[in-house]
């Protein structure tokens, strides 16, 4: 297994996240990663973090249309203007619903139910997707105006801000998330 990848599953994968900074992070990855391979977008995380202003979620909702243009040259990152504008929104929306609800992070894992959800998977060909949570999360944050959010992206973000447990039982760090 890559480093990158190895480090990601023993240290970050399925952790729950309590803070919003750290879960807008993960939202600008997934949403990159569509198409893509996790892989591809751990080897250019730092990248992103530099480009993304740490991912600070008012920097980002502030980015600016030049900004925009010289993020899509950046080799760096996912090139991908879609993606980018997607990064923004969100951080955009996310700053609404932290004023609406005091954090971004109270909203999502009340929504989804307020603790995390341990699946038992056997083995990684049980891990689907998305499932119903994914899809209606999805539904609620496209009401919200958030971009590049479907159901496989949020099934994944899920599993990355550990609302879910997707680890298989046979795995060590099952037990310990």
């Amino acid at each position: 297994m890559n480093p990158l990848m190895e480090k990601y599953h023993d240290e970050e994968f399925g952790v729950p996240v309590f803070d919003d900074q750290k879960i807008f992070e993960m939202l600008v990855l997934e949403l990159n990663q569509a198409g893509l391979s996790w892989q591809t977008i751990l080897n250019k995380r730092e990248n992103f973090r530099q480009a993304f202003g740490n991912f600070d979620i008012q920097t980002v909702a502030d980015f600016t249309p030049e900004q925009v243009e010289i993020l899509v040259q950046d080799a760096g990152i996912i090139r991908h203007r879609g993606k980018i504008q997607a990064a923004i929104v969100n951080a955009q929306q996310i700053l609404i619903m932290e004023k609406e609800y005091g954090s971004f992070q109270s909203w999502l894992w009340d929504f989804c139910g307020g603790k995390v959800i341990d699946h038992h998977f056997q083995t990684t060909a049980e891990i689907p997707s998305f499932d119903k949570l994914a899809v209606s999360l999805s539904k609620e944050l496209k009401k919200r105006g958030f971009k590049f959010v479907g159901p496989t992206t949020m099934y994944s973000f899920l599993q990355a801000v550990g609302i879910y447990n997707d680890h298989v039982v046979t795995c060590f760090r099952y037990g310990e998330v």
